[in-house]
């Protein structure tokens, strides 16, 4: 299996990069066929969303844009929840034909939501580092923020062990994963009472 933890990282902050440099939505430079495609597309939603809720909390916006950035957020968080359930996909495949241990056990986190949490990793570590560097804040401010960096570095170390570890024990049979879809209901109509019933209205 050639799914590397570090190979996950350069995609995510690949992706960072891109989007700071253009501000806008950058074309995934990824083949569409590719996981590297997948990834690239997962932390560019996670990158515009983190900035869209920047904005939200700004006091000078009027009410009419705040609810517009949280329409967006939602729209986000779906667009989010969505591929990660394409990775799951992609890992339940990978890893259909391995013999499950009588042993195993089951991982209460799949590979994919440990990889989202990942993907918001990297945006901590990009812009506490941001913090570390700027040239209008004061020299406590930036050691307080060094301090929350070497612990987000520490973090980013730690989960791509866990990555590692569990990718191992699913291609062994030590661990079986189980998918339970999202099922998020506030963006259906059918299912969100608010909108279904003004629907009938």
């Amino acid at each position: 299996m050639n799914f590397k933890p570090e190979d996950v990282l350069l995609v995510f902050q690949k992706s960072i990069q891109d989007w700071h440099i253009n501000s806008a939505p950058a074309n995934n430079p990824y083949d569409k066929d590719s996981m590297d495609f997948i990834l690239y597309s997962k932390n560019h939603i996670d990158t515009i969303q983190w900035h869209v809720e920047d904005e939200i909390r700004r006091a000078d916006i009027p009410d009419s844009d705040i609810a517009t950035l949280k329409r967006r957020i939602d729209a986000l968080n779906q667009e989010r929840t969505n591929l990660v359930e394409v990775l799951d996909d992609y890992f339940l495949n990978l890893y259909k034909s391995v013999t499950v241990k009588p042993s195993a056990r089951m991982n209460s986190e799949t590979p994919a939501w440990l990889i989202d949490r990942m993907s918001i990793l990297e945006l901590k570590i990009y812009h506490m580092k941001e913090q570390t560097e700027r040239k209008d804040a004061d020299e406590k401010h930036k050691s307080k923020c060094q301090t929350k960096l070497d612990i987000l570095l520490d973090q980013r170390k730690d989960m791509s062990n866990c990555l590692l570890e569990l990718l191992d024990d699913l291609n062994s049979g030590q661990k079986y994963m189980k998918v339970y879809r999202q099922m998020k209901m506030y963006n259906d109509k059918n299912l969100n009472p608010s909108l279904y019933v003004n629907e009938k209205k």
